[in-house]
């Protein structure tokens, strides 16, 4: 879902002159690319990205910038092909320690690896860094990202529809995370994401109230940051849904329904999140004529200057239905493309393994949103 709008936004751009565009599901691909016209930019390829010798013979073709928006299992072996062969990269998807170890040699290559470049990570890693820039000493940092249908969407039991893979949503219900909370370090496990005491409710403009849930570990943020933990009051990492989502889950998880472990059935192992994917995915899908929304906040407080200051960046994104793409799929697509556009024009000329927060300016960043129709504003109090 994410690669079409990739490839939407290449193929739209005057400085893209060549794009092949490869996947293991090549009927869909060719169908696609016929559908949007693009057959005079677009070379389609069928490629098993599980075979190395495929990837090698791919990457053989000596491209100048590779875009990976394949499930993350591929990203180490993705990221090797390229740097072997001397492509830059950029994916959407947190560094795996498989992914750091090619740091150096990628550097020594004249590689640039650009991860996390997505929306979330992505677009909210960027702002971070350009907030907290601004401070000269930072108490508070809270960042919030969220993928959920319109108000007038969410009209099944869960106030939910898909825009990314479900299964991989279910994994991040039982993900855990870490925060600071009031200047002591909270961990919340797998079973207490959904507590009430681990809840809060947050204001979007345009959207209304939505509940926020702990997700991921934020005190990953404080180190990318150059932040000292100990300085910190609140730092925390959330996801956004419609309320009653997590009362929903809540009870899933009380049920057990969301564990790791497999329970048997009729003398077979039964994964319970892919049977819950399995089962539910028919039943949450945007009909026509709907719209998925893609929020972003991060809110980043402390002092410049002497005084106390918050500064809060929103981003609010709709679906275009004009040309089918969710909201989701453009802030993953459209800003992945933006980094394989960006490093291949040589405005990001860094090599070896890069960070958003450190190494991508916001301000170009920002222009290249805007010019596809995606704004973020800022607040200062």
């Amino acid at each position: 879902m994410q690669g079409r709008a990739a490839l939407h936004d290449l193929a739209a751009s005057p400085v893209v002159t060549e794009i092949t565009a490869a996947d293991r599901g090549i009927a869909a691909l060719e169908q696609y690319v016929s559908a949007r016209g693009l057959g005079g930019r677009v070379r389609c390829r069928h490629v098993d990205a599980a075979d190395a010798a495929a990837l090698d013979h791919l990457f053989a073709e000596d491209f100048d910038v590779a875009v990976d928006l394949l499930p993350v299992t591929l990203m180490g072996r993705v990221a090797a092909a390229a740097v072997r062969h001397g492509a830059h990269l950029v994916n959407t998807m947190y560094v795996t320690p498989e992914v750091r170890g090619l740091a150096g040699e990628a550097e020594a290559r004249g590689v640039t690896i650009l991860p996390e470049f997505g929306m979330d990570p992505g677009i909210d890693l960027v702002l971070l860094g350009e907030a907290v820039r601004g401070f000269d000493e930072v108490t508070d940092i809270q960042s919030y990202g969220s993928g959920i249908p319109e108000p007038a969407a969410a009209d099944n039991p869960l106030r939910y529809k898909i825009s990314w893979t479900f299964e991989g949503v279910l994994r991040s219900y039982r993900r855990g995370a870490r925060l600071i909370r009031d200047g002591a370090v909270v961990r919340v496990g797998p079973a207490e994401q959904f507590l009430p005491e681990n809840l809060h409710e947050v204001e979007i403009a345009g959207v209304g109230p939505l509940e926020a849930y702990p997700n991921g570990d934020a005190l990953d943020f404080a180190s990318l940051l150059g932040l000292e933990v100990t300085h910190l009051k609140n730092l925390g990492r959330f996801t956004l849904r419609h309320p009653g989502h997590c009362q929903f889950w809540r009870t899933m998880v009380a049920l057990h329904l969301l564990d790791d472990e497999p329970v048997e059935v009729d003398g077979a192992a039964v994964d319970r999140k892919r049977f819950l994917a399995a089962a539910l995915e028919p039943h949450l899908q945007y009909r026509e004529g709907e719209r998925d929304l893609g929020i972003l906040r991060v809110e980043v407080a402390g002092t410049r200057e002497g005084k106390r200051q918050r500064v809060v960046f929103d981003l609010l994104d709709r679906g275009d239905l004009a040309t089918g793409l969710t909201a989701m799929s453009r802030l993953v697509g459209f800003t992945a493309s933006i980094g394989a556009q960006m490093i291949g024009t040589g405005q990001l000329a860094k090599r070896g393994l890069l960070s958003p927060v450190t190494d991508v300016p916001w301000a170009p960043l920002a222009l290249k949103l805007e010019k596809r129709g995606i704004t973020v504003t800022r607040t200062v109090s």
